[in-house]
């Protein structure tokens, strides 16, 4: 009897890192940019494009952070993700009509906050190489 050799199991891999989370997060930020430019009035085209160019940046940014984000060092792309968030946050704080260092402050903390949680799920989560642990 003939004996066939065994097909070894693959496992499917999901890409996570795809267009479609940076893309779901660039849209719900530029709509809420556009809301919160608005004050209360009537929707204009400016509060339309600062939207549409709001969602552009920040969708790239979390797409660039994710592809490119592993060729630097942990102790770079924390940061990288805390400058992101708090540059984020301090936009849109500033949107709502506060002052430049009220916005800037709160940029400021969410960095830092951003930074050292970005910081210690990439410590914690990489092996002494400085690759992503096997999950």
């Amino acid at each position: 009897m003939a004996a066939h050799a065994a097909v070894p199991a693959q496992r499917r891999r999901i890409n996570t890192h795809g267009w479609a989370g940076p893309i779901l997060v660039g849209v719900l930020y530029g709509l809420y940019a556009a809301t919160v430019a608005r004050h209360g009035g009537p929707t204009t085209l400016g509060q339309l494009w600062l939207g549409l160019v709001s969602a552009a940046v920040i969708a790239v940014g979390i797409h660039v952070l994710h592809h490119q984000g592993r060729s630097l060092r942990r102790e770079l792309r924390a940061p990288a993700w805390g400058v992101l968030s708090g540059c984020a946050v301090g936009f849109l704080f500033s949107l709502s009509g506060a002052s430049v260092l009220s916005s800037s402050g709160l940029g400021l903390a969410v960095f830092a906050v951003n930074t050292v949680a970005a910081h210690y799920s990439f410590y914690t989560h990489e092996d002494a190489a400085g690759r992503p642990a096997p999950y």
